[in-house]
């Protein structure tokens, strides 16, 4: 997928590739087992889907930044870590972490499976396009203040039980509001369902203008 001189790659369940010129970023490294040396890997919580540290070793190289939650980067051991609200710039990409969490999703009453606090999403700023990386999150409500971000590519969960359903991202989208919609965290782990196609007809249907790209695996 190219964006505007931003090519993007899906690697797999909430892991991408994004180069614009000689700059390359990560998002959420999983069960890589080779891969382009990162200059920045953005991780949105300490989970193993999303922390692998394998994978981590595989992309990183000398001067290889990470941003993360703070216990993703207390997992790897070295990195900066965002909390909600915070943001950062690093090797000239500006970086907002911004709320990621379970309003209905549980492992046991009263006990999410992404409580708040516990990971992020992240808005970053990438060749001129703003890119959205949701994380391991539901629909919430604080996604009404992306609008406002402009967001030009959502990179959205779909597949329920950890994250939100096709129906909840289609109510994600209706509040964000970005150009274009990438479906991910669906059919990669055994009970990760998720149906990008169903997505994709859902927001096509409600919202003219919103483009959903069903990612092909890198």
């Amino acid at each position: 997928m190219k964006f505007d001189g931003v090519e993007v790659f899906w690697l797999g369940h909430d892991c991408f590739k994004l180069k614009f010129e000689d700059l390359v970023v990560y998002t959420d490294p999983f069960e890589l087992k080779e891969g382009e040396p990162a200059d920045l890997i953005l991780v949105s919580h300490e989970h193993f889907d999303h922390c692998d540290l394998d994978s981590i070793r595989v992309i990183s190289k000398d001067g290889t930044e990470i941003v993360g939650s703070e216990g993703a980067v207390r997992k790897i051991g070295k990195g900066k870590a965002l909390e909600e609200g915070e943001e950062i710039e690093v090797k000239g990409v500006k970086i907002k972490a911004v709320p990621a969490y379970n309003v209905n999703k549980f492992r046991a009453p009263g006990q999410p499976f992404h409580p708040r606090g516990l990971g992020v999403g992240f808005v970053f700023e990438l060749g001129g396009l703003k890119f959205y990386h949701a994380g391991d999150t539901d629909a919430v409500p604080e996604m009404s203040a992306l609008a406002e971000e402009n967001v030009d590519v959502a990179m959205l969960p779909i597949s329920g039980v950890y994250v939100m359903t096709e129906e909840e991202a289609l109510n994600a989208v209706g509040m964000i509001k970005p150009k274009k919609v990438i479906p991910m965290h669906y059919g990669s782990l055994e009970g990760v369902g998720g149906d990008p196609e169903r997505f994709k007809e859902l927001v096509e249907q409600k919202f003219e203008g919103i483009e959903v790209v069903i990612p092909s695996k890198s």
